[in-house]
């Protein structure tokens, strides 16, 4: 059976998928997932978005069999540089509500001026050329469904993120051309981006294979349960 590699997106990290692990392993999956380098708990920002890509391929390499690759939010793109690397360990991709981004732009490239300017504008201002977690956009945005006590355990989990993440412009030339099982797992509570914006990214790939469960964009915290539930079901097509 291949392992299940969790990825996480922006301000994330490994930890955010403890329960879905737990949650895989009771079905009899062997699930892990892996903190991208910046995203450490007092992590050092200074990264680049070469050291996100050569993580994930040194991570999926120095697996004895494939993987299947999952990647929420940003690391949608992250998968798209790194799986290509790597194509002979990788049985499936699924992504959920995923950023996939066009060939030789950046994930800031589809964002509102406005954000970008205040996410660019925050990020000098720490310091450490990290965008803050900012917990107003945090709840009016990703965790809409989660009650106080789980809104403030993901909180408490997050962590600033290197702005190589979202300004560095990729290559999807690769990935476009490989001929590799891909699933969109998508929460239909996510207001972060219209349904038909996460759904039109994953279709460009050419697959039309779509699981959807009831969850806000944080789904993997705030309702690990029917999450899992529907990433099995991504797993199993």
């Amino acid at each position: 059976m291949s392992r299940i590699l969790l990825i996480h997106g922006a301000w994330h990290n490994e930890k955010c998928w403890n329960t879905v692990i737990s949650l895989l392993e009771k079905e009899g999956y062997d699930a892990f997932a892996l903190t991208l380098p910046g995203n450490e708990v007092d992590g050092d920002k200074n990264v680049s978005y070469d050291d996100y890509v050569n993580h994930v391929v040194e991570v999926i390499n120095n697996q004895p069999d494939d993987v299947i690759v999952v990647g929420h939010s940003s690391a949608g793109h992250v998968i798209q540089m790194a799986v290509p690397k790597v194509k002979d360990k990788v049985k499936k991709i699924i992504f959920n509500d995923a950023w996939i981004i066009p060939d030789g732009q950046s994930q800031f490239d589809l964002v509102p001026e406005e954000i970008k300017n205040g996410m660019i504008e925050a990020a000098k201002a720490s310091g450490e050329n990290a965008i803050p977690v900012d917990p107003g956009f945090l709840r009016g945005m990703l965790a809409t469904e989660a009650d106080e006590e789980t809104f403030e355990k993901l909180l408490g989990i997050l962590v600033s993120q290197p702005l190589a993440l979202m300004e560095t412009p990729i290559n999807a030339k690769p990935l476009e051309s490989l001929n590799m099982p891909k699933v969109l797992l998508y929460c239909t509570k996510d207001i972060s981006l219209p349904k038909e914006v996460y759904v039109g990214m994953f279709v460009a790939l050419g697959s039309d294979q779509i699981v959807e469960v009831e969850c806000d964009h944080e789904g993997l915290f705030t309702n690990p349960e029917a999450f899992t539930k529907g990433l099995i079901k991504c797993i199993e097509i």
